[in-house]
């Protein structure tokens, strides 16, 4: 949302605080009462139209719910033409992500609005990057605005928009205050009204208009509120630079190996170079000579613009390490588009930190030129992942079939279920394909898959798992007879899998004399019980996050039912039994060595 200090372009605008008042509530009718009406078409029972067309009712929701943000901000301070034609700019690109998100997800989506949430949140924050380079850039008359331009708007909306949804959610606490009051005396009108979506959608959108209007007439206030914001994330730079710094300086003597066992290394080490990017920049803010920081906040900008290169690279290489052993899924290659845009961050706001010793610049002066490019390619790669120029699960599929046909994933152990539920029209396409396979195995599973009614991942049952997801111990032991086999609340192929592999071992732990199946993925310890020909889930162990074990991969679950150590222990307390209900006692949980007022792992 720009400033409104620049002269607006062109003469046909709104001028004065009731006319634009008006003109935003006006805008906020129209985006709730069709909100309600796709809200109603959505939960009908059946669906009715849009809702029953997912490529139709898609991107009519995320430009409903999105657009008009466009013309709330840039009512007043562009023509109407410059407006109209950024709204309608805005308006296609979001139809465009829609569209293409339900075309690729359809098949696996089966309620509105038949969206992924990256789709949905990447298409909010490409919208608001995409609307602070065009705003200023009309508003100065140039393609590419001054730095400082760029900051008020972009910093200024930031601050309107978490105010206009907090000035929103207080509005419905205090009608919810109101209606309790009201029904404590008998009314509850007032409670009922607050439930009918006929009311709260159109009100929400009014109020929210609202909101944005009065922050934005009272432009000098909201400009103080972002000083103390600014100021106050500035003084947290030193501290994530500090730690950043120590993390990268204890990686030679712990090894990336244990950063590598998370899973989710490069996700860490993004959020951490996020944090250190919005941070330099509540420190630079405009840039100017009599704006800049005190010496500690300059240095750590600098300081933390350096450390933003070993940051990068660590995710680079664990993104390879991870696409390498696994191939490429959806989330990988939006983790790439993440990557590529931090490594423009880290060359740039690297040299940023450099070059002034080098020339005698500015202070971080070519920080202004990486943001610029930064967002643009921001907005580039949003636009072209969901388009079929770079579609996630598009990419994603084609390359997990290419890893089956080099021999890279067994036949047995290939993911078929994501083609059929994760992958879409393009999933589906593969599945034809691959049901003409010479591998029987492959092709009896193609044909399997593809065959499924049910659009839902989680309601499918295979009759039989590989033995090699479960490595049984010790060593040599075979898995128990009909393990294999649907089990009665419990499935194993939902958490056994080629990619997290489980242990399992027997052990009579209720003294019975039949030994139940202690089954582990790493993350607990399962302990499954034989009723006839099936295997039911009675129960888990867990270490209530009080394991410390010593060596690396210790504190795996996997790894303590490999130990020689495992031993049953008696409770400390008995049960209590009460008209024949039993009732067990759970202790307070504490980390304490065993027999030092611990509760020990018992038995479910």
């Amino acid at each position: 949302m720009p400033t409104a200090d620049h002269e607006p372009t062109g003469r046909s605008t709104l001028s004065g605080s009731k006319p634009l008042g008006f003109a935003r509530l006006g805008v906020a009718l129209v985006q709730g009462l069709l909100l309600f009406g796709l809200w109603r078409a959505a939960s009908s029972e059946p669906l009715v139209w849009p809702a029953s067309v997912p490529t139709l009712f898609a991107p009519l929701a995320l430009t409903i719910a999105y657009m008009p943000m466009v013309l709330l901000s840039g009512i007043g301070k562009v023509s109407y033409r410059a407006l109209g034609l950024w709204a309608l700019a805005a308006a296609l690109g979001l139809a465009l992500i829609g569209w293409h998100a339900a075309n690729t997800q359809m098949i696996g989506a089966t309620t509105p609005p038949f969206m992924t949430f990256p789709a949905v949140m990447l298409a909010a924050v490409g919208l608001f990057i995409a609307h602070h380079l065009v705003m200023p850039a009309v508003m100065s008359r140039r393609w590419i605005a001054d730095f400082d331009d760029y900051f008020d708007s972009a910093w200024k909306a930031a601050v309107q928009l978490g105010l206009s949804i907090g000035f929103t959610g207080l509005f419905w606490v205090l009608l919810a205050i109101g209606a309790a009051l009201f029904k404590v005396i008998g009314i509850d009108f007032l409670a009922k009204l607050l439930v009918e979506d006929w009311f709260s959608i159109p009100v929400t959108a009014l109020v929210f208009a609202m909101a944005v209007h009065l922050t934005d007439v009272r432009g000098a206030l909201i400009r103080g509120v972002r000083t103390v914001v600014l100021m106050l994330l500035s003084w947290l730079l030193p501290v994530i630079t500090l730690l950043a710094g120590t993390f990268l300086l204890a990686l030679p003597f712990t090894g990336l190996s244990i950063l590598w066992e998370t899973g989710n290394a490069t996700a860490l080490v993004l959020s951490a170079s996020a944090a250190i990017i919005i941070l330099i920049n509540t420190a630079y803010q405009d840039g100017r000579e009599d704006n800049l920081p005190p010496v500690i906040l300059q240095w750590a900008a600098r300081v933390g613009g350096v450390l933003l290169v070993p940051l990068v690279l660590i995710a680079v290489w664990g993104l390879a390490l991870r696409i390498g052993q696994h191939g490429q899924t959806p989330e990988r290659i939006l983790a790439v588009a993440c990557t590529l845009v931090g490594i423009v961050y880290a060359v740039g706001y690297s040299l940023a930190a450099v070059l002034p010793f080098v020339n005698r610049s500015r202070w971080m002066k070519p920080l202004e030129r990486t943001n610029v490019v930064a967002a643009i390619l921001s907005v580039g790669l949003i636009l072209g992942l969901f388009s079929p120029v770079f579609d996630p699960v598009r990419m994603a599929a084609k390359d997990q079939v290419a890893r089956l046909e080099k021999g890279k994933v067994a036949p047995k152990d290939f993911d078929y279920a994501f083609l059929r539920f994760n992958a879409g029209r393009e999933g589906l396409k593969h599945l034809n394909r691959l049901t003409a396979s010479d591998d029987p195995i492959v092709a009896a599973n193609a044909r399997r898959y593809k065959a499924m009614e049910t659009s839902q991942r989680y309601e499918v049952f295979e009759t039989e798992i590989s033995s090699a997801h479960i490595e049984v111990w010790p060593t040599g032991e075979a898995l128990p007879e009909g393990f294999t086999d649907r089990t009665t609340g419990y499935d194993p192929r939902s958490e056994c899998t080629h990619i997290r592999p489980c242990v399992l071992r027997m052990m009579d732990i209720d003294a019975d004399g039949v030994s139940e199946a202690l089954l582990s993925n790493g993350h607990r310890i399962n302990v499954l019980k034989p009723e006839g020909q099936n295997w039911a889930l009675v129960g888990n162990f867990s270490t209530n996050g009080c394991a410390r074990l010593p060596g690396e991969g210790a504190n795996d679950m996997r790894t303590m039912l490999k130990s020689p150590d495992l031993n049953l222990v008696a409770p400390k307390l008995s049960d209590l039994s009460i008209g024949g209900i039993r009732m067990r006692f759970d202790g307070l949980k504490s980390c304490s060595p065993l027999g030092q007022n611990q509760d020990p792992l018992r038995s479910q």
